[in-house]
């Protein structure tokens, strides 16, 4: 089987390529700066993976590259994880956001039908898409009203996905994603931001954390827990949308519990709350009814909340004190 994986430098990237080689995938990643090395905008990204991924040049924000990659690679599978996925960037860069995260999306499904017809087709959705949720937790029969750029662009996708599916026959599925973390999340994220700032503090090398809405409620899941649920969506008989997520929520101060707890400290003396980084405009409570999967797919999430948090503290502890860190595998048990 050949794999082509678009955003193959991010997190879920390089989760999805470890799970695809481990079945004996041949996995090529999409990358914008040439084919003859890990690309040079995350040279972490893919760790001891990198010389087992095929790189190939391409652009999401170019349809003739993305129709020479796939012309090239002639894959079985394609996964698009491309994006800009930090919704406060959204709202800055509203057009660069569509551009990117929506019509890149539809530039990968028209190089599909014009070049690979036969493959399989996942898109990354996300339960941003639900915003103003009438109803929780969130199914797939869930009106979308989603309440940033980013679930707006999401949007987009989701259905282009579907209408590629239904007017062409092209075996395309929409993995409505809830929030899914680990190690690898970028800083940027609020679970990374805490277990960075608790590993500083910690080892006395900071000793504050600013951070905003403590109340804010997230459905938070594992991310080798969610690229197991995109693969097992491309093995089925039918194309079809699945929500994945855990169907528990958990807010911000939670993990403030957990994240200082973890390392024998009290969050309220380190903790700064600043209105500035509270959303313009707040998801109402995201929460996933993974039901249709669990069913159909035979999926479940297998790591807790309470270790995601452990785990990620863990990794930023011995990535700022220079000590050997466990292997994933042996910490998350996958």
């Amino acid at each position: 089987m050949r794999a082509l994986i678009t955003g193959v430098t991010g997190q879920d990237g390089y989760y999805l390529a470890r799970l695809l080689l481990e079945k004996g995938y041949e996995v090529h990643g999409m990358v914008r700066n040439g084919m003859s090395s890990p690309p040079r905008e995350n040279p972490d990204g893919l760790a001891g993976l990198g010389s087992k991924v095929s790189f190939i040049e391409g652009d999401i924000t170019d349809q003739a590259s993305l129709d020479r990659a796939m012309q090239q690679v002639k894959p079985d599978e394609v996964y698009n994880l491309a994006g800009q996925t930090f919704v406060p960037v959204a709202w800055s860069q509203p057009f660069l956001t569509m551009e990117i995260t929506g019509m890149g999306s539809l530039r990968m499904l028209e190089a599909i039908r014009r070049h690979a017809p036969k493959a399989r087709f996942l898109q990354a959705s996300s339960s941003e898409m639900f915003g103003k949720a009438e109803h929780s937790p969130q199914t797939e029969t869930t009106r979308l009203r989603p309440r940033n750029p980013y679930g707006a662009a999401k949007l987009f996708a989701h259905h282009m996905t579907i209408n590629y599916r239904e007017s062409y026959g092209i075996f395309a599925c929409s993995c409505i994603a809830f929030n899914h973390e680990s190690p690898r999340r970028r800083v940027e994220f609020v679970t990374r931001k805490v277990s960075q700032q608790v590993a500083r503090i910690k080892l006395g090398m900071s000793s504050r954390l600013k951070i905003g809405n403590i109340d804010a409620r997230r459905d938070w899941g594992f991310a080798v827990d969610t690229v197991r649920a995109m693969w097992l969506m491309l093995q089925q008989p039918r194309p079809d949308d699945f929500v994945i997520g855990t169907g528990v929520t958990h807010s911000v101060k939670q993990l403030l519990d957990i994240a200082f707890a973890h390392v024998g400290l009290d969050w309220r003396k380190h903790v700064e709350i600043d209105s500035g980084l509270v959303r313009t405009a707040e998801d109402d409570a995201l929460c996933g009814d993974s039901s249709k999967a669990r069913e159909i797919l035979g999926w479940k999430p297998e790591v807790t909340f309470k270790q995601i948090v452990e785990m990620m503290v863990d990794s930023d502890l011995a990535m700022f004190s220079h000590t050997p860190m466990p292997t994933l595998r042996a910490v998350a048990g996958d």
